[in-house]
């Protein structure tokens, strides 16, 4: 019997921030850091895990923060959707350079750019071997990535989130502000809500719970830590009930 390890998990849902592929840039797209994550998906898919992602789009554009500056919130959210459609083409770009078949599956409807989100579609390419990018939040304004990232989990049938972060985890507080702050290794739903944990906001945790989807949050600064997680070794904090 061979002594490698197996993945926790068939299906996984994947969310990354825009801010994730800047590296250390103030903005846009790090062509290096890009590179980086798409070698750790890759490693993944290799495993024979279905990956489908959700990447944010805050290094291009943010609608909440333009909202502060004059411009409609929808519209800014809008906005912010479409960054998140850039940041896709640029990722499905950099995994199919690495001979990884992907889909990009928009809520927005752009049919000369990528394929509209149809939730039969999505896991059909799922099944047979593509990884699925969904793009363009929830196709609504209001509404987070994280949000997005929620939905589709329910929608693909995904056995869990995976949100990497700047962190290995949950902590009482933010570690870079407070030095007392302490590691949280697992949390309910709950829990994550009632002491504002800052895991996602609160519809996505309500969305990721009424499909008990769980979450696991862990650090995308060291390399080779989404195979570490779909593999099931302990490096950041589960959510579930």
């Amino acid at each position: 019997m061979s002594s490698e390890k197996k993945p926790r998990y068939k299906r996984i849902m994947l969310k990354l921030s825009g801010e994730a592929l800047m590296g250390d840039r103030s903005y846009g797209i790090d062509p290096e850091t890009m590179s980086d994550i798409a070698d750790e998906v890759v490693a993944v898919h290799g495993l024979g895990v279905e990956v489908a992602i959700v990447i944010g789009g805050g290094n291009i554009f943010r609608g909440v923060n333009a909202a502060t500056e004059g411009i409609d919130r929808a519209v800014g959210d809008q906005m912010g959707m479409l960054a998140t459609v850039i940041n896709s083409l640029a990722f499905q770009n950099a995994l199919e350079d690495r001979g990884v078949p992907t889909r990009v599956a928009t809520a927005i409807n752009m049919p000369g750019v990528a394929e509209p989100f149809i939730r039969r579609r999505a896991i059909r390419h799922l099944e047979k071997g593509r990884i699925v990018i969904c793009a363009a939040g929830t196709g609504n304004p209001y509404f987070t990535t994280d949000s997005a990232a929620a939905l589709r989990a329910n929608e693909l049938c995904c056995d869990i989130i995976m949100k990497a972060t700047k962190v290995d985890g949950l902590y009482t507080a933010d570690p870079h502000k407070d030095p007392n702050a302490t590691r949280i290794p697992r949390a309910t739903y709950q829990e994550v809500l009632e002491k504002r944990l800052n895991v996602m906001d609160a519809s996505a945790i309500d969305l990721a719970r009424s499909n008990n989807v769980p979450i696991y949050v862990f650090s995308l600064r060291e390399k080779g830590n989404i195979s570490r997680a779909v593999l099931g070794e302990d490096i950041g904090s589960l959510v579930s009930d």
